[in-house]
């Protein structure tokens, strides 16, 4: 029983649209350079986040979470495939 509501978990959260998209912010001079790593769900108790990187920046920078625009949003929710 506890594996079909793992399964039921890890399906809402597939198809549940991000709360938020992971940036790494690389500074090189003036100017900064931004490229999404991943993204970020709310837990179903509003107490916190779950976050999924794609990609782990190993030189430095800063990770920025921010919501995510209109393209993005319509994106997330699989009208943009």
């Amino acid at each position: 029983m506890a594996r079909n509501r793992t399964e039921n978990q890890q399906q809402t959260k597939t198809t549940q649209p991000p709360a938020l998209f992971a940036y790494h912010v690389a500074e090189r001079g003036e100017k900064k350079f931004w490229t999404r790593i991943g993204a970020a769900w709310d837990h179903e108790d509003g107490k916190g986040l779950t976050i999924q990187l794609d990609l782990v920046p190993a030189t430095g920078g800063r990770i920025v979470l921010r919501e995510p625009n209109d393209d993005e949003q319509t994106e997330a929710n699989g009208a943009g495939a």
